[in-house]
């Protein structure tokens, strides 16, 4: 398939310290961006070289890379508005683990599907996941066509099943296109063994696998780790040999400047959850002193049950009002660069390398958005990166492309019949509440 969207406001994000739009146009064959131009002399012989491609029209629109949201939990959409207003350890042990005791593998492909088609709709064409049963929904992310990391989430108690259940994952997802991608997840460490901590990464490693980690995410698992090990989480982690660059720990909100350092060094991503951290009062992570000590640091919206939704330009906003906040700098995280941490960044941290995902240039892969400017809330435009931070909102996405091919057209999406999934889902949560 070849496309050319044409007469964008292009936004490539390929420069590092300025944002420079244009208006042109990008072609597009197969899964990777074969022309980025503002001539329109090039985009002519382009068409001529294509007779039978198809060409949309941007005019009023902005086109950009996808949004990366590096951590989340999508089929938690099951448990959306669940369990809300509670601290984070009543909120997990009194509510969620139960309910997720009780789901079935289908019904979490049944979250799943929801929460990749919300995340579409919004604009994030990849996303890094952390849960169980995703050898189950490998099948159906690679239908719905979005790109991921699905990463298969363990405590103690259910270790050898999860292992088990990894190199399942990794055999499927390796016989599909390569959107699709897995991890090893172990919960925290708090929650997995330092036994079992080791062994989840030596698998990662034998088997080529980023591994992903909630870290240092509240005051009680310091006080937990610091209890049994004498040391922060972070430096627990490091002495088990999990910090790398293959490794993406969310939240870390309680770090010491030394913690900083080590994760900067160690080349490890950040993944920064700036309104579940908010809402489960769990504290500010320090993005701006990671950053000078020149950490990866991503945004990412964390589970539809801690947020609750899975809006990534929430997120880009939230993240950046709340470092001017924090730090009493309003020139904290700029939006030039909250925008860097959801495209160019992210894409890093799901093992892309520099330029080939996340931006916008030739050779680089298709995954592409375009927003509507045409709204109240986005004009008039005197820097489009502070609008699209600002004042963005997931329903402005109009069209989504995800390896070269249309997933999203005019904010439907194919092959999914949304009123049935909703009653699907409605079904599931019957029979999960009757099973108490």
């Amino acid at each position: 398939m070849t496309t050319l969207f044409s007469r964008a406001t292009v936004l490539p994000m390929t420069t590092a310290d300025a944002p420079r739009t244009f208006t042109g146009w990008v072609g597009v064959e197969d899964n990777r961006i074969v022309l980025v131009t503002a001539s329109e002399e090039e985009a002519a012989a382009f068409r001529a070289a294509h007779p039978a491609l198809r060409e949309i029209d941007c005019r009023g629109k902005l086109l950009m890379p996808g949004l990366v949201n590096t951590h989340c939990h999508a089929a938690m959409t099951l448990q959306r508005s669940y369990a809300d207003d509670l601290s984070l350890m009543t909120w997990l042990n009194d509510y969620i683990w139960p309910f997720e005791a009780r789901q079935t593998p289908d019904e979490v492909v049944l979250g799943m599907t929801l929460g990749v088609v919300e995340m579409l709709l919004g604009g994030i064409t990849s996303f890094v996941d952390m849960y169980f049963s995703e050898s189950s929904c490998v099948a159906p992310v690679e239908a719905l066509g979005i790109r991921a990391v699905l990463g298969c989430s363990y405590f103690d108690s259910n270790a050898e099943a999860t292992f088990r259940e990894v190199e399942e994952a990794a055999r499927l997802a390796a016989a599909g296109s390569g959107r699709v991608r897995i991890a090893v997840a172990p919960h925290a460490p708090y929650t997995v063994s330092p036994e079992n901590l080791r062994r989840g990464k030596a698998l990662a490693d034998r088997c080529g696998l980023s591994l992903t980690v909630h870290l240092a995410e509240t005051q009680d698992e310091v006080r937990i780790v610091r209890d049994r090990y004498g040391c922060t989480p972070v430096e627990h982690l490091d002495a088990l040999g999990l910090l790398d660059a293959r490794c993406i720990a969310a939240h870390c909100i309680h770090v010491t400047d030394s913690d900083i350092a080590t994760l900067a060094a160690r080349g490890v991503t950040v993944s920064h959850n700036p309104q579940s951290n908010m809402k489960i009062a769990s504290g500010v992570a320090p993005v701006e002193k990671l950053r000078a000590a020149g950490a990866l640091v991503t945004v990412a919206t964390d589970g539809p049950c801690s947020n609750n939704d899975l809006d990534l330009f929430e997120e880009l906003r939230t993240a950046s009002f709340l470092q001017k906040s924090a730090t009493g700098d309003p020139t904290a995280l700029p939006a030039w660069e909250a925008l860097r941490m959801a495209t160019a960044n992210g894409a890093r941290a799901m093992g892309y390398s520099d330029g080939e995902l996340g931006v916008i240039r030739a050779g680089a892969l298709a995954d592409l958005i375009v927003v509507d400017l045409q709204k109240p809330h986005l004009q008039p435009v005197h820097d489009v990166v502070s609008n699209i931070v600002y004042c963005g909102k997931a329903a402005d996405v109009d069209t989504v492309m995800v390896d070269g091919r249309i997933v999203v057209e005019h904010r439907r999406i194919e092959g999914v019949d949304l009123p049935e999934l909703y009653a699907r889902m409605s079904e599931a949560i019957a029979r999960i509440a009757s099973a108490k």
